[in-house]
């Protein structure tokens, strides 16, 4: 007999997954506010940015769930349900990923060449984060590839769609934040860690251990500050003291990676306001 509340995360709502929007947001906005530190600025262009990043977002996370499709074999109704939502969420996250590459062909006219190659390394990594055969999620490379994906990618592409020319001083200051995009995902893995190994899962915090994955966490967490004052020491960045206020937002996240399992589901929204908290002071820090 199948539980239907283990089958609640093929919901749309629920494979939308929306507490994961700040990746996009922020991610595009620090390459935003870079760009507009360094003179460039179109509003149409920045608009289109960020929807194209949330459409990426969304789409990653709506095809998230197809590597589950071997896993829902059988003829109960309710996996029958759960498959029919789950080949929904793909089409539904390919036609985010088709919108997302229309804008970006588009800001490809506008800003050169340079952006058509991140563009088309970034849509094919997004596709191969669950997608048979490549799959990184299940070969553990997921925390990975999204540090450079979601992450370097999309901050270096935000840039260079603005209208800015490619500097290497984007790729430094896009650091910090690619280590927040890995805790996200990161925390997802936590969360669902007994689960996985339950569905045969093979994600980093699987492959690893639980233990030595939060010791991962708290890693990229230092990572991300570590580097930000570094940026400041050579003078990227200005009033590194504003980072401090992100500090209040640790201990929520503390508590939840010592938690059992049942008791884990917030860590993933909580580390979800660590990136947005740290991301907008960083924007700030950049315009500053």
């Amino acid at each position: 007999m199948v539980n239907p509340a283990a089958l609640e995360k093929y919901r749309f709502s629920k494979a939308l997954r929306p507490f994961s929007f700040p990746v996009a947001i922020i991610a595009c906005l620090v390459g935003i506010a870079a760009a507009y530190a360094d003179g460039y600025w179109n509003l149409g262009s920045v608009s289109l940015i960020l929807v194209a990043g949330v459409l990426l977002q969304a789409g990653v996370n709506l095809i998230n769930d197809h590597a589950d499709l071997p896993l829902l074999t059988g003829s109960d109704p309710l996996l029958q349900l759960s498959r029919d939502r789950v080949r929904f969420n793909f089409k539904v996250g390919m036609l985010c990923f088709l919108i997302a590459a229309v804008i970006g062909f588009y800001l490809i006219t506008i800003a050169g060449l340079s952006l058509l190659l991140i563009s088309v390394v970034g849509l094919l990594g997004a596709l191969g984060y669950t997608v048979a055969p490549i799959n990184y999620k299940n070969r553990g490379l997921g925390v990975i590839m999204v540090f450079w994906l979601m992450g370097v990618l999309m901050i270096t592409g935000s840039y260079i769609a603005v209208g800015a020319p490619f500097d290497w001083s984007i790729v430094w200051l896009s650091l910090p934040i690619s280590c927040l995009v890995s805790l996200l995902l990161l925390s997802n893995e936590l969360r669902d860690y007994e689960r996985d190994i339950d569905d045969g899962l093979s994600t980093l915090t699987v492959r690893l251990g639980y233990q030595s994955s939060v010791w991962i966490y708290w890693s990229l967490l230092v990572s991300a500050l570590a580097i930000s004052i570094v940026l400041a020491l050579l003078g990227y960045l200005s009033h590194i003291w504003l980072l401090l206020f992100v500090l209040l937002l640790l201990p929520q996240p503390f508590r939840l990676l010592q938690a059992k399992a049942a008791d884990r589901k917030g860590l993933t929204p909580a580390t979800a306001r660590i990136l947005l908290g740290f991301g907008t002071v960083f924007c700030l820090l950049i315009l500053l």
